[in-house]
């Protein structure tokens, strides 16, 4: 008998497509070329100029008909005796967006309603010698959710249209408070032809690291049943660096289904572990599997998996001294601090998101110090190349169910959906080492508080058999029953049931338990940013503050307008899509600066706010991690690393992949070694005069401490100043060695404000008195923080010209690096440098708070000698 191997052939050449029954650009049906496929309508459209571009102006709106309209895709492929020697030929379709009827050869194959799932569809039987034609028509999924709003019911949510509740859809392409309605339909992912007599159906590697560290796993694969009567194999190989193996490759018989599973084991240092960023080396495995034909020598298929081994726990023990329960990630045995970012998808048009583009937003998180990204629920489960990435790099990913912000439905028809959605999810994902959590859905626990539906938490699997179902919050029955149920059963991920979410029968609002999504600054009571001390939780999953992009940015959507370049402009306000963001963003500025509205001191003033902001978030909260039993804050996710348009928003790095103030502020904050300050004001009554109003004092405290993410501890130098904005003849210094505890903060000083009177009158105005730390090792500074009186509009700052500040740039000193060296001889707040020129530069640091005597030297690249500018606090400009 003829031995022919697996083939796959994708199906890119040829596709064309149209606007079925014709419409604003396309009336006449005219088929119009495909520039590649996966894509999606309004990457087409865009790129042959017959829409404008959605990210400009106020284009979006000019173009939401495509979302409302139906398309079709077509194509022509062979097939030849060479593929129908086969016994099977199948159609993958690895994603369409969303609702699609294929057909080849003028037969229905197939009907598909779930973005997120790839489909399979046995068509031997209708292909033919030659020609195959293959037709892909995409009724408008937004009109097909209107139809199930109207038969199942209109239900809560938070962001866009209420029909994507009943449509399994990136949610996000709704519309969110950061993201336009663009309401994407098409290919988006890759379509083959998989020809086959036999082959590998699923290879799963599943594996235990205990708690000594020793590893063992099975590599378990599946054939056709069909390959059970012709005696095949499977032969498993393992390569690895940098240690090698004492197994290599081994060979096992396939069950009567068609099944073989393979089982290793390793001591303790047998195998090298993979460790998140800072602790340890990525050290990954390649496991392939090849399903052999009788001779046990010709191979017909080969599934490859690459993999690392790692114990991951999440730990929920009780506290020393507090109520509640910890909420920590324990990597390899070692408690980990985790801080990083949430992401949402990169862009609106999934298709135009490279693996490049991939590896320069997750490689701006390791280069930003940060540990963790959280895969937020209203996006899509991410490329393969994303997590990939992750695994090569260190970082951690929490992993969302796609559910966000909504009162979900849970009818036949969207269980059957989910699961099979989830199934495939799980199993593609499992073997990421980077992969540390699941979360079954983001917000919908909160809204269901929020929106008192039913929900009653001492109600509560295995033990309850409420039928969720038949209770408002349906989907329920997803989140504690199906989801769990399917990743225990594909995979040895932790589950955790939503994100916010505390468990032990409490709301998630609770600061004591579980994760928090913290967002008390900003929205909800708007507290002031320096109280993120009372307003940490165990685990802070998202917080955030807004924050302009870069200038060259708002021009990007401004269209070259120069009549829209200003911050309440028309253009300007529809690139910002937060309810009320004009109120929040003036109560912010106004409570802590004096500021122009000019738009490049709009932009100025918003971004330090949101880096000051941010930095106190993870500086206090760092703070909360002290050591075994006292883990009072194990995280700190910001919302949100990237944006998916040109927009202002949460991001910390903008659409173009600029980064802005706010992304310096928590790379300092994220180092292995920190210092902080906080002051706090303390008002006492005279003993005679305990109920007195009019008889006071006024002290003021300095607390400073530091930490240290490495697991040894640090012998350092502790030096602290003091200087009086506006005599320049006060300076205080004192310094000590300190010792770090390792993996953990440490109280380091303790005392009054150096040169700050006790004030007995509120009319006495206290001095602008500066404190500066630095952790120094060998003369080295290896940490430093300046703590200025607040709030910053108080502060009378020095006239630019008492300033002392020089910006040295040499000469380029390594191909397009710039050395440039910042000195001044009076304290200068939140320093954020640019240069002329629409060209980007790419700074080494931003958002510097500079020190007499602490010299800074930032890199530059693509500066190109050009003129360096500079704004800072009291820079002249309000």
């Amino acid at each position: 008998m003829a031995i022919f191997p697996s083939q796959r052939v994708p199906i890119i050449q040829g596709w064309e497509f149209t606007q079925l029954g014709g419409g604003p650009e396309n009336a006449d049906g005219e088929w119009l070329p495909v520039s590649k496929v996966p894509t999606v309508v309004q990457a087409e459209l865009l790129k042959l100029k017959k829409i404008p571009d959605p990210h400009i102006g106020l284009n979006e709106y000019d173009v939401q008909w495509v979302g409302e309209a139906d398309w079709a895709f077509r194509t022509e492929f062979g097939a030849d005796d060479h593929q129908l020697d086969r016994e099977h030929v199948d159609l993958v379709l690895e994603g369409l967006d969303t609702y699609a009827t294929v057909q080849l050869n003028g037969v229905k194959i197939l009907s598909a309603n779930n973005m997120f799932v790839e489909y399979r569809c046995p068509i031997k039987k209708y292909m033919k010698q030659g020609k195959n034609t293959l037709v892909i028509v995409f009724p408008s999924t937004f009109l097909k959710g209107r139809e199930l709003q109207d038969q199942h019911g209109k239900l809560a949510c938070w962001n866009g249209d209420p029909s994507r509740l009943h449509v399994r859809k990136a949610q996000y392409h709704y519309g969110w408070d950061w993201g336009p309605v663009l309401l994407t339909v098409g290919p988006w992912k890759p379509i083959c032809l998989h020809s086959y007599t036999w082959c590998l159906e699923e290879v799963n590697i599943a594996s235990t690291v205990a708690s000594d560290l020793s590893v063992a796993f099975t590599v378990h694969a599946k054939a056709t049943k069909s390959a059970v009567a012709s005696s095949l194999q499977a032969r498993v190989s393992i390569c690895g660096s940098p240690q090698p193996l004492a197994f290599r490759q081994r060979t096992s018989s396939l069950d009567a289904e068609g099944k073989s599973s393979v089982c290793f084991s390793a001591s303790p240092k047998e195998l090298e572990l993979w460790w998140p960023l800072g602790y340890g080396k990525q050290n990954l495995y390649t496991i392939s599997v090849e399903l052999l034909a009788e001779d046990g020598r010709t191979v017909i298929d080969t599934a490859t998996v690459r993999v690392g081994f790692r114990r991951v726990e999440v730990v929920q023990d009780p506290l020393e001294s507090e109520e509640g329960r910890t909420f920590y990630f324990r990597i390899n045995n070692i408690p980990i601090f985790c801080g990083g970012s949430n992401w949402i998808p990169a862009d609106n048009f999934l298709t135009e998101i490279s693996p490049d583009r991939y590896r320069k937003w997750l490689q701006l998180l390791v280069d930003g110090n940060q540990n963790m990204v959280r895969v937020w629920g209203g996006g899509i489960y991410e490329s393969d190349d994303f997590y990939s990435i992750c695994d090569e790099l260190g970082i951690m990913v929490w992993q969302d169910f796609l559910f966000g912000c909504g009162q979900y439905p849970a009818y036949d028809e969207i269980l059957d959906q989910v699961k099979m959605e989830a199934e495939q999810a799980v199993k593609r994902l499992r073997h990421h080492p980077s992969l540390v959590i699941f979360a079954g859905n983001n917000e919908d626990y909160q809204l269901a508080e929020s929106n008192n539906l039913e929900l009653d938490y001492s109600d509560d699997p295995p033990e309850s058999d409420t039928d969720y179902r038949k209770t408002n919050f349906p989907a329920r029955h997803i989140y504690e029953r199906v989801l769990p149920e399917i990743v225990e059963r594909l995979s040895g991920v932790q589950y955790h049931r939503g994100s916010p979410y505390s468990g032990f029968g409490k709301l998630t609002t609770d600061q004591k338990y579980g994760d928090l999504h913290q967002w008390n600054v900003w929205h909800g009571s708007q507290e002031p940013w320096n109280n993120w001390d009372v307003l940490s939780g165990r685990f802070v999953s998202e917080f955030g503050m807004q924050g302009y992009p870069d200038r060259r940015t708002v021009d990007y959507w401004t269209g070259g307008d120069k009549e829209e370049r200003y911050p309440q402009s028309r253009v300007t306000g529809s690139h910002n899509k937060a309810a009320g963001f004009e109120r929040r963003l003036e109560l912010y500025l106004v409570e802590n600066f004096r500021h122009s509205f000019d738009m490049d001191s709009y932009i100025y003033y918003t971004q330090v706010m949101q880096a000051e902001t941010l930095a106190s978030a993870y500086r206090l909260w760092r703070r909360n991690w002290k050591g075994p039993g006292r883990e009072y804050t194990a995280g700190a996710l910001v919302w949100q690393l990237n944006d998916c348009w040109p927009v202002t928003s949460w991001a910390i790095v903008d659409y173009f992949l600029r980064p802005k103030p706010s992304y310096f502020a928590v790379k300092r904050e994220l180092a292995a070694f920190t210092v902080g300050i906080t002051r706090n004001e303390v008002k006492t009554t005279p003993n005679d005069k305990p109920n007195s109003i009019a008889y006071f004092e006024i002290d003021t405290k300095v607390e400073i401490w530091g930490t240290n993410s490495t697991l040894a501890p640090e012998e350092l130098e502790l030096l602290v100043e003091a200087f009086d904005l506006n005599d320049r003849s006060f300076n205080w210094k004192e310094e000590r060695a300190v010792k770090l505890s390792p993996n953990s903060s440490t109280e380091l000083w303790t005392g009054q404000v150096p040169g700050q009177q006790i004030r007995t009158k509120l009319s006495e105005v206290p001095r602008p008195i500066v404190i500066s730390a630095r952790l120094m090792r060998s003369g080295e500074v290896v940490g430093r923080c300046a703590n200025w009186p607040e709030p910053f509009k108080f502060l009378k700052f020095p006239h630019p010209s008492e300033l002392g500040l020089k910006i040295v740039a040499s000469e380029n000193t390594s191909g397009d690096i710039t050395s440039v060296r910042l000195s001044t001889s009076v304290p200068i707040k939140a320093i954020v440098l640019d240069a002329d020129g629409s060209q980007d530069v790419s700074w080494s640091d931003q958002f510097i708070d500079l020190i007499p005597g602490d010299d800074q030297i930032i890199e530059a690249k693509e500066l190109n000698s050009r003129k360096i500018t500079v704004r800072f606090l009291g820079d002249g400009s309000v």
